[in-house]
């Protein structure tokens, strides 16, 4: 069988992200607009000048979420950023080599007139801090939002918000700000990069963990662990009261035994 070819939906974000607004809530964010289904036969390419200037942690937490929102792929072009974060790197092209092969990858990304099976547009500056509330990253809200009531949405949405808010104990209609938590956990492969420990700890320093909560932080590779023990970020943690954990999956995965 003939498979059918993969069409390409262009998200294009565009302006200043606010206070306390980062990479995973801009994914959660088209995730939520879009849905868990609804990259389904689509690769994802973020573009925009919010995108452009994100780092290239920031740009790899958007891309990894893309397969939550349904698509095969996602992916940013090519830029500046993206050779500069590849340059002296120990499988780069090195010296000369790496000229020919900035020259190369450039080629790879979307000519100017691109048309694109699909174009969506968000404004970046109207993301607010976001936390899901369900049992997908399709449910979330702002932090000074209210959870859903099931009748906000057709029949569907409708089932899925009964359920979700009876699986994780909510009543509809409740402020998603001052619920109580059990357990913090600072980790994933989309949000345990060194630039998401170094505000996390930035966050916690000088400050303690509550006596009911659990805390810990799992970094997303040994590459990431090593270099925020030489920060000494790994102190910050341990003397807030979070448990200096081994990298790799963890909680977001429900495996090891964390």
């Amino acid at each position: 069988l003939a498979m059918e070819p993969l069409k390409v939906r262009r998200i294009a974000v565009n302006g200043a992200l606010g206070r306390g607004v980062y990479a995973k809530d801009v994914i959660l964010e088209i995730i939520r607009r879009l849905g868990v289904k609804g990259g389904s036969g689509y690769a994802y390419e973020y573009a925009g000048d919010t995108i452009e200037r994100m780092s290239m942690d920031e740009r790899m937490t958007i891309c990894n979420m893309s397969i939550e929102g349904g698509a095969r792929v996602g992916y940013v072009n090519p830029d500046r950023t993206t050779f500069e974060y590849l340059r002296g790197r120990p499988h780069a092209p090195q010296a000369s080599d790496f000229a020919t092969a900035v020259r190369w990858w450039s080629s790879m990304a979307s000519d100017a007139d691109a048309v694109y099976a699909d174009d969506v547009r968000i404004d970046g500056s109207s993301i607010r801090p976001t936390v899901t509330w369900g049992i997908n990253p399709e449910q979330s809200v702002y932090i000074d939002e209210r959870l859903p009531r099931p009748g906000d949405g057709g029949a569907a949405e409708r089932t899925g918000i009964e359920e979700a808010l009876e699986f994780m104990g909510f009543r509809a209609g409740d402020p998603i700000a001052g619920t109580r938590i059990d357990v913090a956990f600072v980790g994933s492969c989309t949000n345990a990069r060194l630039s998401d420990l170094r505000e996390a700890a930035r966050i916690v320093r000088g400050r303690h963990v509550a006596g009911h909560v659990r805390a810990l932080v799992v970094p997303g590779s040994q590459g990431v662990r090593e270099a925020a023990e030489r920060e000494g970020l790994h102190n910050v943690f341990t003397e807030a009261g979070f448990e200096w954990r081994g990298a790799g999956c963890s909680m977001c995965l429900a495996m090891n035994t964390d």
